[in-house]
């Protein structure tokens, strides 16, 4: 399944692990750094409301040309089924689908451009917006089904290493 336009997209994989096996590996934002092509480290805000709707998180982003960070707030979390958040708590909602399968599950990871990220894009780069959007539009683009990829790795292999511990 590939859905995307301008402000949004949707890719998913097939992974040979329970959703909730799934969720609480993607939940763990502090392992963000082993599959996102960007964001290379996560932590939460504050320890006490980790993994909650409503608590933040602080992620590292580096590319080759630029390093910042950007701080998060969980907007869904229910295990085994979403996990999900919104840069500032308003710009960019990123997100995990879990939908069980004869396969294992099906994960989905989507993101979406909100209108106030698109908003404060025009405040910040004026003229240079649309080209701006563009290329955080093409990082989602290709981010997302390498981040999947190694998702899908990390979950199968941690899955055959409990099979052959029981």
């Amino acid at each position: 399944m590939n859905q995307s336009s301008i402000r949004q997209h949707q890719d998913s994989v097939t992974v040979n692990a329970s959703a909730e096996t799934l969720y609480d590996l993607v939940s763990d934002v502090t392992r963000t750094g082993e599959w996102s092509p960007v964001c290379t480290s996560c932590w939460w805000d504050d320890e006490d409301s980790a993994g909650r709707v409503g608590a933040w998180f602080t992620g590292r982003n580096e590319l080759p040309q630029r390093t910042w960070e950007t701080r998060s707030q969980v907007v869904a979390a229910e295990r085994g089924r979403e996990f999900a958040w919104v840069v500032g708590g308003k710009y960019v909602r990123w997100g995990f689908a879990l939908t069980p399968s004869d396969a294992g599950t099906v994960l989905s990871e989507s993101w979406e451009f909100l209108p106030e990220g698109i908003a404060m894009f025009g405040e910040k780069f004026g003229d240079g917006a649309a080209a701006q959007i563009a290329d955080r539009t093409q990082q989602a683009l290709d981010g997302i089904p390498r981040t999947l990829a190694a998702i899908k790795r990390i979950a199968e292999s941690m899955a055959a290493s409990e099979d052959v511990r029981s």
